[in-house]
């Protein structure tokens, strides 16, 4: 008699990897459109308008973008019940799987390790964003969104953030891309590396996009602090 397969890991396995591309590719998105503001507070507001469907609407709708930020809360909230299967259990293995990495000091088990670290940091640090995008939608334009991050002090939560929401997505496509890509077994060894190049590659960018658009808004936030609040400028400020 043959034995039942059970498939569910592998389907467990696929939702995962699926769950993590689509929040990468999120992730990727959104950096563009908050780095707007090196374009300008107009450019800035035109894209937060966009998201609140001003432009096919007629009028902004900031409930839209509060329904968003709720999908990719569940979305996150999904991968990370997902990847929670693969994590060391308890504290022994932990401790078994630092001295493991300690020992084969091998690069792809060590970004193994970092993506479990940054997962973990994550788990809150994206939620506490996506909480305030949730609750607060109309608090976000050039402004609003410079006041929060200065006057609110967000900065101390988006640099952290900033570091690794894209040190865990650069690791996390360069496994998937080796895990799932068509390549075949005797040039793995190849394009593993240039894998790992591009990773580098596009890490190192949003990393240097992403700090642009902090300070940006920092400085505006600094200049507009007198009218923190105001999700528009007197004329004086600007």
């Amino acid at each position: 008699m043959r034995q039942k397969i059970n498939r569910w890991p592998a389907r467990l396995d696929v939702a995962q990897s699926l769950s993590g591309l689509l929040l990468v590719l999120f992730i990727w998105g959104h950096m563009f459109f908050e780095s707007s503001i090196l374009l300008g507070k107009d450019a800035m507001l035109w894209v937060t308008r966009m998201f609140e469907g001003a432009h096919l609407l007629g009028r902004p709708y900031p409930v839209l973008v509060s329904v968003a930020a709720a999908l990719v809360l569940a979305l996150v909230a999904l991968h990370a019940l997902l990847a929670l299967r693969k994590f060391p259990a308890n504290y022994r293995q932990y401790h078994r799987l630092n001295r493991h990495v300690s020992a084969m000091r091998h690069l792809d088990t060590t970004a193994w390790y970092i993506q479990v670290i940054t997962g973990f940091a994550l788990f809150f640090l994206a939620s506490a964003h996506l909480l305030v995008v949730l609750l607060q939608p109309e608090n976000i334009g050039p402004y609003a969104s410079s006041d929060r991050v200065w006057s609110g002090r967000f900065w101390l939560l988006y640099g952290p953030l900033l570091l690794i929401v894209h040190l865990h997505a650069g690791i996390g496509i360069y496994r998937l891309c080796l895990k799932w890509g068509p390549f075949p077994a005797q040039r793995l060894g190849l394009w593993r590396g240039r894998i790992k190049l591009a990773a580098y590659c596009i890490v190192a960018f949003y990393l240097c996009l992403g700090t642009a658009s902090l300070v940006t808004y920092m400085r505006i936030g600094a200049q507009h602090a007198p009218y923190a609040g105001e999700r528009y400028a007197p004329e004086a400020v600007e």
